[in-house]
Order: C-alpha cells, then sequence, then structure tokens
C-alpha cells in the first residue's frame, strides 16, 4: 500500500518514514506542500498530513484530496492544537486528527485501522493466492517472483476487484507519476499474465483492467 506522508520536520519525518516501512508500507515523503499538490493522483491509499508545512499547508492540500478522491484515509498530524483548525480538518473530510506529540504505534495504529483493506488476501484459481499486505504471490509450489511493476499493477487491481482500472490510473499507480505508453502497459500485463493463472486479469477494449476473480 503506497503512502504519502507531508512532513516538514526533516527529523521526523524520516521516523515517520522508516517506521511505517517496517509495517511493510511503501512511503513517498514530502515537506513542502507545494511538491505533494503535484502527486495527489499517484494512485495513494492513504495521506498522512502535518497542516504547517512551506508553500501549501496540509489543511489545503487534504481540500485538494476530496476533491477528486472522497474515500481515501487522510489522517492530519499536528502540533497545533488550534480548535478552528481541527474543526476544519474533520469538516473537509479528515479521517483522525493526531496531536504532536503522539507515539508512532498510535500512528501506525490508526493507519492500520483507516488505510489497510479488510481482506488482504485474494484467492485466485489453481491455488493460487495474492497477499496485498506483505506483497507477495503464492502458488502450490512457493513464492511466484514478481517485479516491482508487477507487484504495484497487483496491488491496484486487488485494491478493489470489481473495479475497472484505466489506463490513466494505471500509470499512475503502477509507472508512479511518470508517463508511459498503451505499449509498456500491455507488455506488463503479458508478462504477468505467464506467472498467474489464465484470464486473472481481464481488458475492458478502450478502457483498461480488471480482476477476473
Amino acid at each position: 500500500m503506497k503512502i504519502l506522508l507531508l512532513e516538514d520536520n526533516v527529523t521526523l519525518c524520516k521516523f515517520i518514514e522508516e517506521s511505517l516501512k517496517k509495517e511493510g508500507y511503501y512511503v513517498d515523503t514530502f515537506n513542502d506542500g507545494e511538491d505533494a499538490l503535484d502527486v495527489l493522483n499517484n494512485g495513494y491509499s492513504c495521506f498522512i498530513l502535518d497542516i504547517n508545512v512551506p508553500s501549501i499547508d496540509g489543511i489545503s492540500i487534504l481540500d485538494s484530496v476530496r476533491i477528486f478522491n472522497k474515500n481515501t484515509a487522510v489522517i492530519i498530524i499536528s502540533a497545533n492544537h488550534d480548535l478552528e483548525k481541527i474543526q476544519a480538518s474533520y469538516e473537509l473530510g479528515c479521517d483522525d486528527y493526531l496531536k504532536k506529540p503522539f507515539l508512532m504505534y498510535e500512528l501506525i495504529q490508526k493507519v492500520k485501522k483507516l488505510c489497510d483493506i479488510k481482506n488482504s488476501k485474494i484467492d485466485f484459481t489453481n491455488g493460487f493466492t495474492y497477499d496485498y499486505k506483505n506483497r507477495y504471490m503464492k502458488n502450490g509450489q512457493g513464492y511466484v517472483k514478481l517485479s516491482k511493476k508487477e507487484i504495484l499493477f497487483l496491488e491496484l487491481l486487488c485494491k478493489r476487484n470489481t473495479k475497472i482500472f484505466t489506463f490513466w490510473e494505471i500509470e499512475d499507480y503502477v509507472w508512479e507519476g511518470e508517463p508511459t505508453t498503451l505499449i509498456n502497459i500491455r507488455g506488463l500485463v503479458k508478462r504477468l499474465r505467464k506467472k498467474i493463472p489464465e484470464n486473472t486479469i481481464i481488458i475492458i477494449k478502450g478502457i483498461g483492467y480488471k480482476l477476473n476473480v
């Protein structure tokens, strides 16, 4: 699962990043609100936002997130105990507000509660399973070796296995915002299909891909 962390205290940002990575999360960190704003559409499953950061504050970033995504969890972390700031955060749709200083255990528990999918394992046919949380595929013979992009692609499809993910959503999530081509996406799918049960991934012509489970 990909998390966007916005925190301008470099030491604290690094500590949070390392703690979340130990729990198996993929974390992109930003110290400046404007830099974070540029990548909000890059397929994040969770946002952790400090309020008082340079350029664009965390509440404005929260507002931008909610314009295009009503459901992705947003956790505000802040040393600002101003009631108006707290109220504004909740009114704009934050899922939780954590006041600094806080225990790292507390933040991790909130991430697990708000951001993790309920069923972390997806069962395919022929004994194949994909563990969404721990990011690995297994079959009857053991682990299936997957590249980073193959893992990210499966992770995206497993987020909502009934949804059709468009080519642009795949580009944002799997290529992490870097431009790519339909040829590259189709090449990735072709390679992945050789490693998993037939017809697990189906194409919806002109739109994108979805899981067939």
